[in-house]
């Protein structure tokens, strides 16, 4: 089967190639890190990126999306910077980009969610609803690890993501389900 949507397919193949960018840069982050608890999590949510990975490229697959060589690229050397990058600069930095990173990654799922419905497709509704929803879990991690620290507040106003500012309007605390959640991420 194939679609028709240069959008939706553009985001699949840069979601499918920018999971192993995060898979990679989290390698480095749980390397870097001494407190084992922080590895342990760091590296669950490495696992996870790589079976979002694995979800997007069944999808693609099922509408036969090739997998851009570019974006491969490109994603390969950003994740590798940024992992050989978590030993250099210290470790409020990784913290802080990674949550605000997944931040982001939210609503990629829910746009891809959004996207299949306008051509009414509805059976990748739970899966991306699943990741969108674990990649706001991972963005709460984050947050929650840095939360007091005295640099938040700078990078926050300069970066504008923190305690005050998020970059999707999901609260786990009151998540709606899959069938409600079309008002996620609407821009």
């Amino acid at each position: 089967m194939h679609i028709d949507h240069p959008e939706l397919i553009k985001l699949l193949k840069q979601a499918y190639s920018a999971e192993r960018a995060a898979a990679f840069a989290y390698q480095g982050h749980a390397a870097s890190v001494k407190n084992t608890e922080e590895k342990i999590a760091i590296r669950q949510i490495e696992i996870d990126e790589w079976g979002h990975r694995e979800e997007v490229l069944k999808i693609m697959k099922q509408y036969n999306i090739s997998i851009s060589k570019f974006y491969e690229f490109r994603f390969y050397i950003i994740g590798k910077i940024i992992s050989g990058s978590c030993f250099v600069i210290g470790w409020f930095m990784p913290f802080y980009f990674a949550g605000r990173l997944e931040s982001g990654n939210v609503c990629e799922y829910f746009r891809m969610k959004q996207f299949f419905n306008l051509l009414g497709i509805k059976e990748h509704d739970h899966i991306l609803y699943e990741m969108g929803i674990k990649e706001k879990e991972h963005e709460v991690y984050f947050l929650k690890q840095i939360k007091t620290n005295k640099l938040l507040p700078y990078f926050e106003k300069l970066f504008k993501w923190g305690i005050i500012e998020s970059m999707n309007n999901i609260d786990l605390d009151k998540k709606y389900p899959v069938e409600e959640s079309d008002h996620y991420c609407k821009k």
